[in-house]
């Protein structure tokens, strides 16, 4: 079998996306920004993507701005906002992605910010106290933390927190990619400033993205060159990609409750066979919580193995099976996981991220964790 269990880090594109892209790939070639009819119709379809986006999520076309990804669209509003606001301390966790952590760590570095670290327990939780005591005391300042974390899954109440920076003038950005697409957001209820959105990690096309920024912000440009995105990003427009993203954010919409029960079947199909199966397995951060983790990722903790230690991935992957070690964008890195670091995961037991989509199926469920068996030497 040929399985594929590493959908956080990018998702096969849907076959109805692509439909949609084709034309604009290959009959509907011009320019946005030129004038004549080629251009005019291109520039139609990227308006009514927008469109479409913002209307999904309860925003107005004027806060929602194409990217290449979620890693520019975190760039962009991090250091666009410490630039344009003159913000001094900025508070983020330690197991935010690295879009966010390099990008902070790279403003201090250059001296533009104090970064503080906001304290987690050992699953990776965030203290709420010590949170909102932080902002409290730190008026007009920035606060990044992500809505559910690519790697263990844990979904924070960024609802919560946005409030809390709403009454201290904070400006609140928020890494949203592992959600977006697979959970509702209703950005005119949500007290935030900032959300990013990478396509491929919903089913849309890689070099896609979008930034939702709040009506109320005026932030400088990251991208200089030309007065594409309303002079917010200079370069000519991915036309495909923004009509692709649209397309697979209309699509996850569109039956979203019946992907999550179908993958959330999954996912506790694939815990209740590991813990019966495997002796000593445990699950990191609280990816094995159904109620409170994302149901696209499970990340598994096994027992001390001399014959997988440091390759388990690889004997995984000779059986057919694709799955990660940690966050895919960190891959050929030679250091192991950040997040699990932070969470003082023991270093002698190997740890995979498991993660699931709609086009996974209970067969490859059942293979998996007859492999994993295998390797460990649990007999059937």
């Amino acid at each position: 079998m040929n399985i594929y269990l590493d959908n956080a880090a990018t998702t096969a594109l849907d076959e109805k996306v692509l439909e949609a892209m084709l034309p604009y790939m290959k009959g509907h070639y011009g320019n946005p920004s030129s004038v004549h009819s080629h251009g005019r119709e291109v520039r139609t379809a990227i308006e009514r993507s927008r469109k479409k986006v913002a209307e999904i999520l309860n925003a107005t076309p004027g806060e929602i701005f194409f990217t290449s990804g979620g890693t520019e669209a975190d760039n962009t509003a991090l250091v666009c906002a410490i630039e344009t606001y003159g913000i001094k301390d900025v508070l983020t966790s330690p197991i935010e992605h690295h879009a966010v952590l390099h990008t902070l760590e790279e403003c201090e570095k250059r001296g533009l910010v104090t970064l503080h670290f906001a304290q987690i327990d050992i699953n990776g939780q965030i203290d709420m106290d010590h949170l909102n005591e932080w902002i409290k005391t730190h008026p007009h300042s920035l606060v990044s933390i992500m809505h559910a974390n690519n790697e263990i899954g844990n979904i924070n109440d960024i609802k919560a927190i946005g409030q809390q920076c709403k009454e201290h003038e904070v400006f609140f950005h928020s890494d949203t990619v592992q959600t977006m697409g697979h959970y509702v957001h209703n950005l005119k209820e949500l007290p935030i400033d900032a959300v990013v959105a990478g396509g491929h990690k919903f089913h849309g096309p890689k070099g896609s993205g979008f930034l939702y920024l709040n009506k109320k912000n005026k932030i400088r440009p990251f991208i200089y060159g030309g007065a594409q995105e309303r002079s917010m990003r200079g370069g000519t427009e991915n036309v495909y990609g923004i009509v692709g993203i649209a397309k697979a954010l209309e699509l996850a919409y569109t039956d979203m409750e019946s992907h999550k029960r179908h993958v959330q079947q999954l996912k506790k199909r694939f815990i209740d066979q590991l813990t019966e199966g495997i002796p000593g397995v445990e699950f990191n951060g609280l990816s094995a919580d159904l109620n409170r983790s994302l149901y696209t990722v499970l990340n598994v903790s096994l027992p001390p193995s001399e014959e997988n230690s440091g390759m388990l991935l690889f004997n995984l992957d000779l059986n057919g099976i694709s799955s990660s070690g940690g966050s895919a964008c960190s891959s050929g890195a030679t250091v192991g996981s950040h997040v699990l670091r932070a969470l003082n995961a023991q270093p002698e037991r190997d740890s995979v991220r498991f993660s699931f989509s709609r086009f996974n199926t209970q067969e490859e469920i059942d293979y998996t964790v007859e492999k994993l068996k295998e390797l460990y030497g649990v007999m059937a």
